[in-house]
């Protein structure tokens, strides 16, 4: 199977509500280092490639970043700064070679949705998206759907119903939407598709401590 790594589509419409990436720089680099860990997956130990040599390569790589790179409290830091969504979290980042990246869309109705296609990095039962890898995205997604419809608040529950197995190499549809606030609770709901047809789904309780205590 010949699946470009890491294909990902965005709806066409609505605002979008993930940082966007550049064309170079560091986002350009972190998405060649996406290109090398999907390939030494598909690589393995029997391709015949000189991987003491690729390892090698890339530790110098990796030295020569660390050698100038600030320092990791300025970095936890940044985080949190600039176009105020994260360029850094391992769903959405463009500057995190963890995160596919899920490119997601604000909608009119008050939700949130974004397409993505995972390759082998994501993988866990043979084919198939990891379970823990659906509920990183769902986590993210509805964040990022209270963001946008209202309040938002930090995550204490997710319940998930892992309804059919999750495909790797297809398009999947992520979507969120807030549901409703009582008080400091927040409660949201969202769901993985393929092909039309419901993969994973969860709900969410958000806590805002911000928000008066429900009575």
């Amino acid at each position: 199977m010949n699946v470009p790594p890491h294909d990902t589509t965005a709806p066409a419409t609505g605002p979008r509500l993930v940082a966007e990436p550049h064309k170079d720089g560091v986002d350009a680099a972190v998405a060649a280092a996406r290109r090398v860990v999907a390939a030494l997956l598909r690589a393995g130990d029997r391709s015949g490639a000189d991987m003491d040599a690729i390892a090698a390569q890339l530790d110098a790589v990796a030295d020569g970043l660390t050698e100038k790179a600030p320092s990791v409290e300025d970095r936890l830091a940044e985080m949190w700064r600039g176009e105020g969504v994260t360029r850094h979290d391992p769903v959405t980042g463009p500057e995190n070679a963890l995160a596919p990246p899920l490119h997601l869309r604000g909608k009119d109705d008050g939700s949130v949705e974004g397409v993505v296609t995972l390759d082998l990095p994501y993988q866990g039962p043979p084919g198939h998206v990891h379970g823990g890898v659906s509920a990183l995205l769902l986590d993210h997604t509805l964040g990022v759907a209270n963001h946008w419809a209202g309040p938002s608040g930090m995550t204490a529950e997710l319940t998930l119903r892992y309804l059919r197995p999750t495909p790797l190499f297809e398009p999947l549809t992520v979507t969120g939407r807030q549901i409703s606030v009582d008080g400091s609770r927040i409660r949201t709901a969202g769901e993985i598709s393929a092909g039309g047809r419901s993969c994973v789904t969860v709900t969410g309780l958000f806590i805002n401590k911000h928000l008066p205590r429900p009575s």
